[in-house]
């Protein structure tokens, strides 16, 4: 049985192999590791854009982020890791070339906060629950009042 401090270790490796697979901006490589590091019943605390539920709407998340931001970028700024827990708060930077929601491209490029809390189960992504900024993100291509932020 793994101590704490490895199976700590080891499933900051699996955040970062999602983040590196987030960041190909490739929905072939993002999908194939979400299939080996995500637990296909993913309990996914988190607005998704549809009825999908576990590692499908982890997909989907991904299908329509990169449908309107194809640069998508994660820059992860903090993790702390405690448990079988780990809390990751990232920056993330795209340019808005496709629809989101009902948002024509506008051409914007974006930046906003999230911060996840991601439960892990044998070596896998097991829980997500995400804050994601979206006020900011939506101010940010016009969606909203309030200008740039």
């Amino acid at each position: 049985m793994p101590t704490a401090r490895a199976a700590a270790t080891d499933n900051s490796a699996v955040l970062s192999r999602m983040h590196d697979a987030v960041n190909t901006g490739d929905l072939e490589v993002i999908a194939k590791t979400i299939d080996e590091i995500v637990a296909p019943d993913l309990l996914f605390h988190a607005p998704v854009p549809t009825g999908a539920t576990g590692a499908q709407a982890l997909k989907q998340v991904w299908v329509t982020l990169l449908r309107a931001f194809p640069d998508l970028h994660v820059a992860v700024e903090d993790v702390i890791t405690e448990g079988d827990k780990i809390v990751a708060r990232n920056t993330v930077t795209g340019t808005h070339l496709g629809a989101y929601g009902d948002l024509p491209p506008t051409g914007r490029s974006v930046r906003y906060g999230e911060i996840f809390v991601l439960r892990f189960a044998g070596g896998r992504i097991a829980e997500i629950w995400g804050v994601v900024d979206v006020m900011s993100l939506m101010r940010q291509l016009g969606g909203i009042p309030g200008g740039s932020s």
